[in-house]
């Protein structure tokens, strides 16, 4: 599914190779109508060409201020889902036992859970398991949409994509006032305080642990636009 290859793409660190490509992939959008209401789709189309219009640099910092920092707009779902438990730890080995019964491998880096990485999963599958895992997904669709909306971030039409696919979880309402009444994310709290409480020394040592903490990052799940054949495997 075209859309879902396209949400996947959007929703992952915006990079050089994706800038490039914003104009083709608002091209295929527009070359394949009928896939959102009509409403949805020029609103996903304006936030494709705002991204298209603005500075690569200011694009990758209001993502990571968005979803790098603190757990509430983690793309990793089994975060909202399981928290820190043990179950979290299956439904991981689950998902990625999935994953390998298609033929669809995973970097060494990736988590099974990453949203985008699920998305480009299900472009390629039947119609009826994009309905069962996205139905699954659900309410944690509905949260981080609620949450960007919030925010008032252009990232909320892509969930609001994603929930028009997925259909709205009958406890939808619900969860957005809950998130209307929420306070800061109580993670970015604590990392001001760490911030304000210890100095931080940059060029100590051999910079190793800079490094380690941008390959954190779960690789993204890249969707290369001069191939419009559906993927096979995570296409990184």
């Amino acid at each position: 599914m075209l859309l879902l290859r396209v949400v996947s793409r959007l929703l992952c660190y915006p990079d050089a190779e994706l800038h490039a490509a914003l104009p083709e992939i608002r091209q295929a959008l527009a070359a394949a109508p009928g896939m959102l209401p009509e409403p949805q789709r020029m609103a996903l189309d304006g936030f494709i060409a705002e991204l298209a219009v603005t500075d690569l640099f200011e694009l990758q910092e209001n993502y990571v201020r968005l979803f790098d920092q603190g757990r509430s707009l983690s793309l990793h779902l089994f975060e909202h889902v399981h928290g820190e438990s043990r179950d979290r730890g299956q439904a991981m080995v689950d998902l990625l036992q999935r994953y390998q019964e298609r033929g669809f491998t995973l970097a060494a880096r990736e988590l099974p859970d990453y949203l985008p990485l699920l998305l480009e999963y299900l472009s390629g599958q039947e119609p009826a398991e994009v309905a069962e895992l996205l139905g699954d997904a659900a309410d944690v669709i509905v949260l981080l949409g609620a949450r960007l909306r919030e925010r008032g971030s252009p990232y909320g039409v892509l969930f609001e994509a994603l929930e028009t696919i997925a259909g709205t979880p009958l406890d939808a309402n619900e969860l957005r006032r809950k998130v209307a009444g929420e306070g800061p994310d109580p993670t970015l709290t604590r990392m001001d305080e760490i911030w304000e409480e210890e100095q931080v020394t940059f060029l100590a040592g051999n910079g190793a642990d800079g490094c380690a903490a941008a390959a954190a990052r779960p690789a993204a799940a890249t969707v290369r636009w001069v191939d419009q054949q559906q993927p096979t495997g995570s296409g990184i």
